[in-house]
């Protein structure tokens, strides 16, 4: 069922954390990258799963600055990952990182994943940024590939976020959504539609968790639901909307 309110992060008695994860398109800072970490600032993430990074020249300058204007610190991938970028807060300790590049197929992009191991609390989450082809047979190979990615981290709960430019009755979306959570779907909170922020009408954007992980709510942040967020800066930031979303991840070895 819908709710109203997004809960903030923090770390339960037992260990458990509940965690702010926020996936976001940035088109290579393109846009107007202030606004776009003021949006981010707003959203409060210990997780930020960002597509689209700068990934040639000076990208690891590109992306460290991102992260400053942000106040978070860069995780994995950018050029690594052919895009893929992982941001995190102080509040996430690192236990190992790894960029996954996918198969090229010969006339499209490189395509590639940013993956690693964290501990937030007494929690440990294995996180993956992703941004599927635009190709459908490509874009359906690739979500089995994430698929495959995720369970060799070999953590029991794992979050997986990105452009799918795929919309939920899709088949590369639906192959991701018969095996993890789809976070919207199970707790919705804010908007739906992430593309584009002029005319939002497409949902190719998400959030998925494995099944251990609880869903708190999940969904397009809108200045109605998220104090400090300002429309202005939505639209100015990127070509996509951002999807936020919190978790209670079970604490665990």
């Amino acid at each position: 069922m819908p709710i109203t309110e997004l809960p903030n992060s923090r770390t339960e008695p037992d260990g458990s954390a509940v965690v702010r994860v926020l996936s976001y398109n940035v088109r290579s800072l393109r846009d107007d990258e202030d606004a776009l970490a003021r949006v981010i600032r707003a959203c409060a993430p210990d997780l930020v799963f960002v597509q689209e990074a700068p990934r040639f020249f000076r990208w690891r300058k590109h992306a460290a600055r991102l992260a400053a204007k942000s106040e978070l610190l860069v995780l994995s991938g950018g050029g690594t990952a052919a895009g893929p970028l992982l941001l995190c807060s102080l509040r996430a300790t690192v236990e190992r990182t790894e960029d996954v590049l996918l198969p090229l197929t010969p006339g499209l992009h490189r395509r590639g994943l940013a993956t690693a191991v964290v501990r937030v609390g007494g929690a440990r989450l294995g996180v993956l940024s992703c941004h599927l082809s635009l190709e459908a047979g490509e874009r359906y190979d690739q979500a089995g590939m994430l698929l495959d990615r995720l369970a060799a981290l070999d953590v029991p709960h794992a979050v997986a976020a990105g452009d799918i430019n795929d919309e939920p009755d899709g088949r590369a979306f639906r192959r991701l959504a018969a095996e993890l959570q789809d976070c919207r779907t199970v707790r919705p909170w804010g908007g739906e539609h992430t593309w584009n922020p002029a005319d939002p009408h497409k949902r190719i954007d998400a959030v998925f968790a494995t099944k251990g992980i609880e869903v708190l709510g999940c969904g397009v942040p809108r200045p109605e639901d998220l104090p400090g967020l300002d429309a202005a800066d939505l639209g100015a930031a990127t070509d996509h909307l951002p999807v936020l979303a919190a978790l209670r991840v079970p604490a665990g070895p």
